[in-house]
């Protein structure tokens, strides 16, 4: 780790691997995988960032988020006892958060499971399905699975009451078996058709999809009375002043996922958006947000530079990074000012290439976060785990072994602010 002092001549990539942040100690707890999630935060991340303010003499009250996505450091805040406060823009996002933050009696469990199921079987011969089906919908489904998950989906609302935290278990279940269940094509990290593939039987992937949270509610319990707040809301829009006193969080990539697209079918099954596509609106990330000339004429010395670079081979691409840096300068600024004092900022952010350009993601945050008041910043390396040895991927998010393709690197960067 090191401690920046001037920015504009630090090599980032030239750091040395941390060996601290590179590998965690404990076997990840099965909560974190009830349901998927591209590009998952590691849970051991969280854990180090913990031990590393504790050891910086950091008093750790409530811990904070402000992209919590499917909520990994609220529950591993919530394990080791400290309450939480996060938030992410996705309605999918924040379900499974919510999932997965909770503590579930079994027994509750169990007896809703068979009632749902009891319901489902006993209607199954005579269920109406809804006059309105989004097309969107017919277009990824077939029909006898259309007519089975609008079964079950009502099955789980008229067995579990609307504010049981209980529904927010089993809508989370729900939402991990459509794509299994759809056209889909597996593990494709973008939206496409398989016009070969089988659908998964709803009933038995529900079933299996259940016993899988089960056992994850039996391993290890958390009898932990820490608060966790999780709310659907836009980090840009926080005004909230010193009520964390570490974040832990990592922001969508530049040229990342858009998480609207791959969350669109539980946004449709659970009516989050008639058109998933308006998800998209001020998502970090993602290449339809709004563009205004002040994404340009704000940026600090280091975004102007690589966006510069970047209009010179992709005038759209320019924009897009243009709009992301703009953003991530107003999220230091709302960091620096949700933070506690002597509070502390953990971002996790890596860098990346587009058409020969680098776009140096690591050396603009901490220019944001020099120029947002953050005192004292340490960047520290890690090695990403299993990652695949081609380094590129193609339009369509394949890897591939063509270096005209988007390089993704195998390297991530741990970035404190004091």
């Amino acid at each position: 780790m090191v401690q920046v002092c001037d920015t504009l001549t630090t090599d980032f990539e030239k750091i040395n691997i941390d060996p601290f942040w590179n590998v965690g100690n404990e076997v990840e707890h099965k909560n974190h995988r009830i349901h998927a999630y591209p590009a998952k935060f590691p849970a051991f991340i969280t854990q180090k960032a913990i031990q590393y303010a504790i050891s910086e003499n950091i008093k750790i009250n409530c811990i904070g988020d402000f992209f919590c996505g499917c909520g990994t450091v609220a529950f591993e805040s919530k394990r080791l006892g400290f309450d939480f406060w996060g938030c992410d823009i996705n309605p999918t996002a924040v379900l499974i958060a919510k999932a997965k933050s909770n503590t579930y009696s079994i027994s509750y469990v169990k007896k809703y499971f068979s009632n749902i199921m009891d319901l489902y079987d006993a209607r199954y011969n005579t269920h109406i399905m809804p006059s309105h089906i989004n097309d969107r919908i017919t277009y990824w489904f077939y029909p006898k699975e259309i007519f089975e998950l609008s079964l079950l989906k009502q099955c789980i609302y008229d067995v579990v009451p609307a504010r049981s935290k209980y529904r927010h278990y089993f809508l989370c279940a729900f939402s991990n078996i459509l794509k299994p269940t759809s056209k889909w094509l597996t593990k494709s990290i973008k939206p496409q058709i398989d016009p070969n593939k089988k659908p998964a039987n709803v009933r038995q992937a529900f079933i299996k999809q259940c016993i899988i949270m089960e056992k994850a509610i039996a391993d290890e319990p958390c009898n932990s009375n820490a608060n966790i707040e999780i709310k659907l809301k836009n980090a840009l829009t926080l005004r909230r002043k010193e009520f964390v006193d570490l974040i832990i969080t990592s922001p969508p990539y530049v040229t990342s996922y858009e998480y609207a697209d791959l969350h669109q079918l539980t946004t449709l099954w659970l009516d989050y958006a008639d058109d998933y596509r308006d998800l998209r609106k001020n998502s970090i990330g993602s290449n339809h947000n709004i563009f205004t000339n002040d994404c340009y004429t704000l940026l600090n010395c280091v975004g102007q530079e690589i966006v510069r670079d970047l209009r010179n081979v992709d005038k759209s691409k320019a924009r897009a990074v243009a709009k992301y840096y703009f953003d991530m300068q107003r999220i230091t600024n709302v960091c620096k000012s949700a933070l506690t004092i002597n509070g502390m900022l953990v971002m996790v952010i890596g860098n990346t290439e587009y058409k020969g350009v680098y776009i140096d993601n690591v050396k603009h945050l901490v220019k944001s976060m020099q120029n947002s008041g953050f005192s004292k910043i340490y960047v520290a390396k890690r090695k990403i785990t299993r990652k695949i040895l081609t380094p590129y991927r193609d339009k369509f998010g394949r890897f591939s072994s063509n270096d005209n393709q988007r390089k993704v690197y195998s390297e991530e960067f741990i970035v404190i602010g004091r």
